[in-house]
């Protein structure tokens, strides 16, 4: 089956993430490898079906923007970093033998994640459909969706960078009506790439974007990020209070 042979494809760019989390003893690493594993399942399933249909260009075009953009983005705030808290958690339950059991517990599991939220990419690069309105919805949700989720982190990195906010909450831009505006983005991107597999036909693909939402919202992205923030960044519970964590919206005023 030709989703599946996408496993394999992914094989060897997961073994080699794992092998530098070797050598630096760092498995945060994962995460500039994550966009790049979908984007290896994409390009698996264009390559390996009989007839590109009418999506594939567009399909490709969008999803490597995304994926080489979030990499870089990813690596450069990362690097020379300590590992990951999340990880961090991780190792600590693992131990001994951390080094050797990342190997299925982080890599392999992460590799098996971005296979089921690559699928929308599958239903539609492989579905010869004509390109119809629901097309163009979807490939407008993902730029949009795209652009979001960059110029979020470009705000957000150029926060961080100034010396004088450091302990301040971002409220401005993007992040003044949204605590986590980069996952919104992120969000959109997903559920953009699932209208243009619904167009071709393959509505049960609908697992990758709810796997993505409840991943966003509930795991790895809102839950966890604001975890402990209010006791890292004085003023995070009045933004909290003020802001909306996920969907945009307006501010609500200091007394409500």
């Amino acid at each position: 089956m030709i989703a599946l042979q996408a496993l394999f494809w992914m094989a060897p760019l997961t073994v080699l993430a794992w092998a530098l989390s070797l050598r630096k003893d760092n498995v945060s690493i994962i995460d500039s490898f994550w966009p790049l594993l979908i984007l290896t399942g994409g390009l698996s399933y264009a390559l390996t079906v009989p007839q590109m249909g009418p999506r594939t260009a567009v399909v490709i075009a969008l999803l490597s923007l995304w994926a080489v953009r979030l990499s870089v983005h990813i690596t450069w705030r990362h690097w020379n970093q300590p590992e990951d808290g999340r990880y961090k958690a991780i190792r600590a339950r693992n131990e001994p033998y951390f080094r050797w059991k990342s190997l299925v517990t982080v890599f392999a599991l992460q590799a098996v994640l971005a296979w089921i939220v690559s699928l929308p990419l599958y239903g539609a690069v492989t579905n010869l459909r004509p390109w119809n309105w629901i097309d163009t919805l979807g490939a407008c949700v993902v730029v949009g969706g795209a652009l979001y989720e960059a110029v979020a982190d470009w705000q957000l990195a150029r926060f961080l960078d100034a010396s004088d906010n450091k302990g301040k909450v971002m409220d401005s831009g993007l992040w003044r009506n949204s605590r986590h505006p980069n996952y919104f983005g992120e969000f959109c991107v997903w559920w953009g790439f699932y209208l243009l597999a619904l167009s071709a036909d393959a509505w049960w693909t609908i697992v990758s974007p709810l796997l993505m939402t409840v991943l966003l919202l509930k795991v790895s992205g809102v839950a966890l990020q604001e975890k402990d923030m209010a006791d890292r960044r004085p003023g995070y519970r009045e933004y909290t209070a003020r802001t909306n964590a996920f969907f945009p919206g307006r501010r609500r005023p200091k007394d409500q």
